[in-house]
């Protein structure tokens, strides 16, 4: 009886096997590896039209769709690196742009923004062999040459920088950036003439902004030109009154041997910072002035003066120049 009872289930089994259907797949169908990659590769063009169209985080949501399909696609984190660039945020753009590097190391895009994204993080030794990469993928760049000469300025080695700031400038004359970038090489090499020469040049391509109008006095005045610089001067307190400015024009002055007037710069640079120290060394040495030329009667333009050099000294200890003017008249 047992027996039987097996074999009458396992009938039933069998037939119920037969008769039923099998159960049916739900869901959208697996894409084969050649589909999916190609659904990156369009969903990186519709990354970069939504990027087009100012929709940023999207565009950022499907390039990172297209690297999930697939990790390889250059574009995409290129993509990603110049979103992430655009919005300042560099630590994201460089992690984007390594990797894009890595994946196609003769790409001027990926070696380009790397570049660009390590300089904006201070990292400038790595910067600047990110640029020579890019370099010698696209000699000309404009914006790899003025890049890389900037790295080689901040790193204090202006003698790196020199070439490709002459290249930059070669490959667009009109572009006012170039030439200060030009300019404040020149500047760091000592050679002001060359220096006021790009500085003038950039002032009739741009608009006149302090620092430019500052390296541009700085320049002149190194070269001796001081009524050019303190013409110059002239412009930037109109513009921008800074301590700075004041006190630059303060010396232009004092050059010019307009002593009053370079006192009166000199004070007007100490009201906007009263402890710009080198405003304060101007106000004592017109006092100074002053004192001598008093046949040294005038004693309280001597004490002013010895005041002036001791605030100095207490913003600034490392002025030996100083301290020995405050021997001498205190």
């Amino acid at each position: 009886m047992l027996a039987l009872s097996i074999s009458a289930a396992v009938v039933v089994a069998g037939s119920c096997l037969i008769g039923c259907e099998a159960p049916r797949q739900t869901g959208p169908p697996r894409l084969s590896a050649k589909q999916v990659q190609a659904r990156g590769v369009e969903r990186v063009s519709t990354a970069q039209q939504l990027r087009d169209e100012g929709r940023l985080d999207d565009a950022l949501t499907y390039f990172a769709l297209a690297i999930e399909d697939n990790p390889t696609l250059t574009t995409a984190y290129i993509g990603m690196g110049q979103i992430y660039q655009e919005r300042g945020n560099h630590y994201e753009a460089e992690r984007r742009f390594r990797i894009a590097a890595q994946q196609q190391p003769r790409s001027f895009e990926a070696q380009y923004g790397h570049g660009l994204a390590l300089q904006m993080l201070n990292r400038l030794s790595d910067a600047i062999r990110a640029y020579l990469r890019a370099l010698s993928i696209s000699p000309d760049d404009f914006n790899a040459n003025m890049n890389l000469a900037t790295a080689y300025l901040q790193m204090g080695e202006p003698r790196q920088a020199l070439p490709y700031a002459r290249r930059a400038v070669e490959l667009n004359g009109d572009n006012g950036a170039a030439r200060v970038n030009l300019g404040s090489v020149y500047a760091a090499l000592e050679w002001h003439n060359e220096a006021v020469r790009q500085y003038q040049a950039a002032a009739e391509l741009m608009d006149l902004t302090p620092p430019l109008l500052l390296n541009l006095a700085t320049s002149l005045g190194k070269s001796k030109r001081y009524i050019e610089m303190s013409n110059t001067l002239e412009r930037l307190v109109e513009i921008e009154p800074t301590a700075a400015a004041w006190e630059r024009l303060g010396f232009a002055r004092f050059r010019l041997r307009r002593f009053e007037g370079a006192l009166e710069a000199f004070e007007e640079s100490t009201k906007i910072d009263p402890d710009h120290y080198p405003a304060l060394n101007g106000v004592g040495v017109c006092l100074l002035n002053k004192y001598v030329l008093s046949q040294r009667v005038d004693t309280q333009a001597r004490r002013d003066a010895v005041e002036a050099f001791r605030h100095s000294l207490r913003v600034n200890r490392d002025q030996p120049k100083i301290i020995d003017l405050l021997s001498r008249y205190d």
